[in-house]
Order: structure tokens, then sequence, then C-alpha cells
């Protein structure tokens, strides 16, 4: 079923939560393309836009206007209420599906403030854990490394349901950004897993600066490994359109820190390679992101130096404090922290 549409319109579909809003609001059984056509064209991923037979454009069902951020303490109780299973309204319900946009499993939905585009990330009533406020503290801190990152915030930071805003990147005002997946990018079908090293191959073909991506691919492998990041598979890795039939790495997005996770990378580092998070094979695999190993030497102890000195005040500046913290503590210092800063 998830080869149906092709990679680049994969992209621009919903994923588990939006899938699941548009069945509750248009019933079960829809098909490939009904998902594609019934989500909101306004928050769409990406670039790419699909019209009908007269050249109109198709908006999908789902009501289309997105919601404002001043109207976001309302849509984080439509979304709570939908994951209770409370009664909503239909209205309520389509709205709620037409901001969903793509990708990912928990609740969300899109927001704008003047011409800017938000993802807003809700905290889920199933959550026992501060995820939104850690995904913000966590790309505070990649930003500190040297990561280009997006433009996150926390809002209703001080209600026990708090939303993690984060800038869309495939936007500039009104403008689209064409936007690929890793998965897309690599041609992965089914359940194929991918690994670093192909989407560097990918970079030295269609990257604008290949030079540039490759180390800024291997800092966020780097960093992956040293927040204990459990979703750094092909679909949270992805590439924007620059121009000239070339690609440039998106933003990070979607870093999660699991200190309950076995040691494992979705993306393995090499091709063919073991999935394990290891520094040493990091540091192995060094030259075919075209780094020297003095240098990456360097980078991989820089890296977990700021982390060190950085991922306690990252937490306590989003709220996330006491005994949270030293829940969060293994997945930011642990075996492979030991193994950075003594190389």
């Amino acid at each position: 079923m998830r080869d149906a549409l092709a990679g680049v319109f994969a992209d621009a579909a919903p994923d588990s939560w939006g899938r699941r809003l548009l069945e509750r609001a248009y019933g079960n059984g829809l098909s490939e393309f009904e998902y594609l056509t019934l989500s909101g064209d306004a928050c769409r991923q990406g670039a790419l836009r699909f019209q009908n037979e007269d050249g109109e454009i198709i908006r999908g069902k789902a009501a289309d206007a997105v919601p404002r951020l001043v109207e976001l303490e309302a849509f984080t109780a439509i979304a709570r209420a939908y994951e209770q299973g409370k009664e909503i309204s239909s209205e309520e319900m389509q709205a709620l599906a037409g901001a969903g946009g793509s990708g990912g499993a928990r609740p969300k939905a899109n927001v704008r403030d003047g011409d800017t585009l938000w993802l807003a990330k809700f905290t889920s009533v199933h959550d026992q854990q501060p995820i939104e406020r850690v995904e913000v503290a966590t790309l505070r801190l990649a930003e500190a490394c040297g990561i280009r990152t997006p433009t996150a915030r926390l809002e209703l930071a001080d209600t026990p349901f708090p939303v993690a805003l984060v800038q869309r990147f495939d936007r500039r005002g009104p403008s689209r950004i064409p936007y690929i997946s890793a998965r897309t990018a690599l041609g992965k079908t089914g359940t194929e897993l991918g690994s670093y090293t192909e989407m560097v191959d990918f970079i030295r073909a269609s990257a604008a600066d290949p030079e540039a991506d490759f180390r800024e691919l291997y800092l966020r492998l780097i960093f992956t490994i040293l927040v204990s990041n459990k979703d750094d598979h092909l679909k949270n890795h992805g590439f924007l359109y620059v121009g000239g039939g070339q690609w440039r790495l998106s933003p990070v997005f979607d870093v999660n820190p699991a200190p309950d996770r076995n040691p494992h990378l979705e993306t393995a580092i090499i091709e063919g390679g073991a999935h394990d998070r290891s520094i040493t094979l990091a540091l192995e695999a060094c030259e075919f992101f075209e780094i020297a190993e003095d240098e990456a030497r360097q980078v991989i102890r820089d890296t977990a130096q700021r982390i060190s000195d950085g991922w306690r005040e990252a937490l306590r500046q989003v709220g996330v404090s006491g005994a949270l913290v030293r829940d969060y503590e293994p997945a930011f210092v642990n075996d492979q922290t030991e193994a950075a800063l003594s190389l």
C-alpha cells in the first residue's frame, strides 16, 4: 500500500495522524489517491499541487482555511478531544483534517501567523514524557552544535499541554519550495531501510554544494548518536530544491531523544552495514563523507562537549526539571558520550 503512490506523491500525502483524521471525517476504505486529494492543499508538504480536469486546484473537501496562531488553544482542545474519543462536530473534524498536512503519527496541525506557516505539534493525551518540550530543547541544542535548524518555540508553555511550534521550511512567505524525503531521493520502496552513505551518494550527484552537505550530514549523524535520537529514518531526512536540477539538505527536523531506547539507528551509517548507534563506526565512516580523520575527531569531540555542557540548560529553558531531567539523562550522557569525549 505504501508504494501505491510514487515517492514524490507519497511525500505530499498525509501520514498516520492525517490519515486517521480523514478516515474519521470521511469514513474508512479511502484509497491512496483519496488520502492525497482530500487533505488540505494549503498545508501540503512541498510544492506539488493537483488540478482536476477543469484546471482547478484540488483543495480537498477538508476545510482549507489554515487556523491562525491565536486559535491555537482552541485547536489544541479539539485535537485532545479527538484523541480521547469524545464527540466533536463535523466542522471541527474537517477543520482539523484540513490543517493536518503531511507526515508523522503524533497529533499536529498547521497554523498561520501572518504570512508564516508553522507546524504545531500537540502534546498527546497518551504522553508519559514531555516530548514537545524536549523536541524544542533538542532543536536548540542542535543549532548550538552548528546544525541548520528551523525556528522552533513553545506555545502554551505554562499549561499541561504545551505545543511545539516549528516554522515550515518548505515555505517562503506565500511561495512553496519543492521538497523530497531521503526515502524518495534514494528510490526506496516497501520496508527498505537505507544508509547515510547512500544519502552521500545522492548529495554527490545532485547537491548544489556537495562538500557543505557532506559535512552537515556528518554532523547530524554525530548529533543523532550523541542525543540518542530514535527517529532518524529516511522520511525524517529531506532535500529542498534550489533550482537548476539541484538539491540541498533541508534543515533538521523530528529529532527525538529516547533514554529508554536500544542503541539502534533507523538509518545505517554505511550501506549494508550495522544499524548500531556507534561513535566508533561513525569515525570509521568519515572518509565516505570526504572528511579527514583528524577533522572528524574534532567534530565529534566538539559536538559531544557542546551537548554535555548544554543539555541540562536547554531542558530547563523549556520547563523540564527535577525527576524528568534525570529520566532524560541517559539520552545525553552515556557510553557514546564517553567515547566521543575521549577521542
